[in-house]
């Protein structure tokens, strides 16, 4: 059975499906505006919140970093001066940190590069996210494998020949590894979420987790995900559509991700053992809508049953309908009325083979 563990919640096939409330940078550069997002995301009933790291300097090139970033979402003149506006460092981890195993939540955080990834090592949070941009980055995914935590791969933009890289670069370093199928438009258009990928990846790595990393406007998706044998579900989380970046238009508000985690747990619930059975609340309602067999008409004792002399009616309190050719042929002990049950104890014990 595929089994992962991060931070002594258990992951696999017969479990729950594991909630992340992807935060990444919606608190906009402010500790409180997180904590409150992590307080919120846990009284939603997420399992687990999720931040970015970036060492912005080392991670984009001198022209990116120092390029113009005039637009409504910015939070500084250059897009590397906006980058850094939004980063938490080590003593803004730590409180957030505490604040989230207050709550009993998982927190981690997506590595975009080396030193972010030795950061978050430092930070020891128990798992690793890395984000679609680096499904090809295999340096960088045996650098984070090293760290002997668990990841979290999502594979946005990738094809399958990608996934078997990486998955294959990882593994013999380190098997705790979930895939997350992931669909990288900001929002993701229903017809190119592609949820059947999940089947496939399942099918693919048999020992691997699999979850969705689901960019749509919407919670329907991660139920149809968790049918098809998604067990990690991460959606982007905010407290306000409205609020500057880009990122917050499709993200969750928090009713959403509380009617998310909720369906997530019924399907849960749902979905049962397979084993067909009778249920004590389906007992009384079938009685009222079930059927049994009674006498048509008045019939006389000794009289030898023929079809015509049954009705099939409610309630379902008697002999039920499929026993109707054990009763034909057989006689009368007594006298019957019409809406009488027919019970085999009113009738002989022989059955009559009828003349046409």
């Amino acid at each position: 059975m595929r089994k992962l563990s991060i931070g002594g919640k258990t992951i696999q096939d017969d479990g729950h499906c594991l909630v992340i409330a992807e935060i990444g940078h919606n608190h906009q550069g402010n500790l409180d505006t997180a904590r409150e997002m992590f307080k919120t995301a846990k009284a939603c009933g997420a399992d687990a919140v999720k931040l970015q790291k970036r060492d912005n300097r080392k991670l984009y090139t001198a022209a990116a970093y120092q390029k113009p970033y005039d637009n409504p979402n910015s939070y500084g003149d250059t897009y590397g001066a906006h980058r850094e506006f939004l980063e938490f460092e080590a003593s803004e981890y730590a409180e957030l940190k505490a604040c989230a195993q207050e709550l009993d939540l998982l927190l981690f955080a997506t590595a975009f590069d080396f030193d972010s990834a030795d950061f978050l090592a430092q930070m020891d949070l128990p798992a690793f996210k890395v984000a679609s941009g680096d499904l090809k980055n295999i340096p960088l995914l045996k650098h984070i494998a090293a760290f002997q935590k668990p990841i979290i791969l999502s594979t946005g933009g990738g094809t399958m020949d990608d996934i078997r890289r990486a998955h294959d670069a990882i593994m013999p370093i380190n098997p705790q590894l979930c895939i997350l199928q992931c669909t990288a438009g900001y929002p993701a258009a229903f017809e190119e979420l592609n949820l059947r990928v999940i089947t496939t990846l399942r099918e693919r790595f048999p020992q691997t987790v699999i979850g969705l990393s689901s960019h749509d406007n919407g919670i329907a998706m991660s139920l149809a995900a968790y049918m098809l044998g998604a067990r990690v579900v991460e959606k982007h989380f905010t407290l306000n559509h409205t609020w500057k970046g880009t990122d917050h238009a499709f993200s969750l508000e928090p009713e959403g991700l509380r009617k998310m985690v909720r369906d997530l747990r019924r399907v849960h619930a749902a979905l049962g053992d397979g084993v067909k059975r009778v249920y004590p609340s389906e007992v009384e309602p079938m009685v009222k809508m079930g059927k049994k067999i009674v006498a048509a008409r008045n019939l006389p004792a000794g009289h030898a049953i023929r079809r015509e002399d049954l009705a099939i009616k409610c309630p379902g309190d008697g002999l039920p309908p499929y026993e109707i050719d054990k009763v034909i042929g057989r006689t009368t002990l007594a006298p019957l009325a019409a809406d009488d049950d027919i019970t085999f104890a009113v009738l002989n014990g022989q059955q009559y083979k009828l003349a046409v």
